[in-house]
């Protein structure tokens, strides 16, 4: 099944990880692979900050694999947070 959507309608969604239920945040940004045309990964600012302005150094990027389902007022993904 073929999915379609907007792109302001992702940034207008919550970014729930699974792995521990925390809110990441909303998505700021997409990376695109130019040569096919699929989405790489999802950008998102650490802040939390919906809409808001971040540095590379204070965003998330998570790889469109770790998606695991894109429902109407949230985007649930997996994403094991690094700790030092």
């Amino acid at each position: 099944m073929i999915m379609v959507t907007k792109f302001s309608k992702l940034r207008e969604k919550e970014v729930i990880n699974i792995c521990n239920g925390k809110r990441i945040g909303c998505v700021s940004d997409i990376e695109l692979d130019l040569n096919t045309g699929r989405v790489l990964r999802l950008v998102i600012p650490k802040s939390g900050k919906c809409f808001g302005f971040s540095t590379v150094k204070n965003t998330l990027y998570i790889p469109w694999q770790n998606i695991e389902r894109i429902g109407d007022d949230t985007i649930l993904v997996r994403y094991a947070e690094l700790t030092p």
